[in-house]
């Protein structure tokens, strides 16, 4: 489990970019390169850092289903993410 620090930060800087996205977009678009380095360095979208929804790890994540490869095992062979199976051949 990712502390409960980590996960809070990175819920802070997820608000943040959601909040100057459109102004970061304007900006972006007129060239204005001093206008978007007065911007929060945290308003970056490149400083988002995937997570798994349920634990907070950082690394093994699986974009497609929002959980690492250890809760998707866990979760998979338990049968708890339809049209998913266990491989086997």
């Amino acid at each position: 489990m990712a502390k409960e620090s980590m996960k809070a930060r990175e819920r802070k800087r997820r608000k943040l970019v959601e909040k100057y996205a459109e102004k970061r977009a304007r900006l972006k678009a007129e060239g204005d390169y001093e206008g978007l380095q007065k911007l929060p360095k945290n308003a970056s979208p490149v400083r988002l850092h995937n997570r798994c929804q349920l634990t907070g790890r950082p690394k093994g994540y699986m974009r497609q289903f929002g959980i690492s490869r250890i809760n998707f095992r866990e979760m998979a062979n338990k049968g708890l993410i339809p049209g998913i199976k266990k491989a086997s051949w």
